[in-house]
């Protein structure tokens, strides 16, 4: 669980880096790298969802004590 919690944090963190480029100056760091919609990119964006998704899953399910919840 907990090496499922560090991936989802830092794929969210990515997508929000991204997400923040974008809003700022227009730049899709996603797309530069990888091309704009390839295979490769909407796996990246794909990947970034689904991760926010077991975030929330995560939050809302086992986060019952602190503990169990937080990534130390």
């Amino acid at each position: 669980m907990k090496y499922l919690q560090y991936i989802s944090y830092a794929l969210i963190i990515i997508g929000a880096l991204n997400w923040g480029l974008i809003g700022l100056f227009g730049i899709d760091l996603v797309a530069a790298i990888f091309g704009p919609m390839t295979a490769a990119s909407r796996l990246i964006y794909a990947l970034v969802g689904l991760a926010a998704v077991v975030n929330l899953i995560l939050e809302f399910t086992v986060c019952k004590s602190p503990s169990r919840c937080y990534v130390r």
